[in-house]
């Protein structure tokens, strides 16, 4: 009894606190149920197993017979490969846009990165960010069991805030780096995307004269991607949203006049 008597005052500073602060605290429930199902994800997803199974399974130096190793064991295991319809539509994107440079912003056992890897050009150069050692030094040892050199990729062992304003340093000796990166593809924390692109622009890592951005939506939650579809929507003089689907969007950035989208 003495709970509900000291209680029951203090359910109109609740209400007041409530209606001001209410958005702030489920901006926040939204953020702490995000990070959680992140959590649970890459705990139930066990990198090392998925390594471990398409290292033992494929045909070591064969690109196609990596991805197929990937996808069977999708088939049976939690995975954090992209889905059939994701790859699709990537694969779709890469070729339309043939990019001499790409960065890759979460790696997830390096299935993406082999997909975007066997579709670029014989110049053509990759830059991965990871955040978590384990996945990017398995990643790494993928992309070099599916056939890749070291001259056609670069891992960065990084969180993708703190890996942004480094990259000039890492892809400036790069023919063709002085435009930028012609496709960037964002499969990490959706929340770092809006923040993430934002830099990219000031860091003039995209190329000028036309860069592709791709941000996977796993959760297949428009409020995941809704922020940048937001800002760029608002930016129509260098940017315009191609296409969205429920799992990706596509985005076109261009500061140079182009026909081209």
């Amino acid at each position: 009894m003495w709970l509900v008597a000291v209680s029951v005052p203090l359910i109109p500073v609740v209400i007041v606190a409530f209606s001001r602060y209410g958005g702030l605290f489920t901006a926040l429930c939204h953020r702490a149920l995000a990070w959680t199902h992140r959590v649970l994800l890459r705990r139930k997803v066990c990198v090392r197993s998925t390594h471990a199974y398409v290292f033992s399974n494929c045909t070591h130096g064969k690109v196609d017979s990596v991805l197929e190793t990937f996808d069977l064991y999708g088939n049976t295991h939690p995975s954090l490969s992209i889905s059939p319809q994701m790859s699709a539509v990537l694969d779709e994107a890469v070729m339309r846009v043939r990019p001499s440079l790409v960065l890759e912003l979460g790696m997830h056992c390096g299935y993406s990165s082999v997909r975007l890897l066997r579709l670029l050009p014989p110049a053509g150069r990759l830059v991965t960010v990871e955040v978590d050692p384990v996945t990017a030094e398995l990643g790494e040892e993928i992309l070099l069991v599916a056939g890749f050199k070291h001259s056609q990729f670069q891992v960065l062992t990084s969180s993708s805030a703190r890996a942004i304003p480094t990259l000039r340093l890492h892809v400036g000796a790069d023919k063709g780096a002085s435009e930028g990166f012609g496709l960037v593809l964002m499969d990490h924390d959706p929340q770092q995307y809006l923040p993430d692109l934002i830099a990219l622009e000031r860091e003039e890592l995209l190329s000028p004269s036309g860069c592709t951005i791709l941000l996977i939506n796993r959760t297949q939650r428009h409020g995941d991607v809704g922020d940048v579809v937001a800002h760029v929507s608002g930016r129509s003089d260098f940017y315009s949203v191609r296409s969205e689907h429920c799992f990706m969007v596509e985005i076109v950035y261009c500061r140079k006049p182009t026909n081209v989208l």
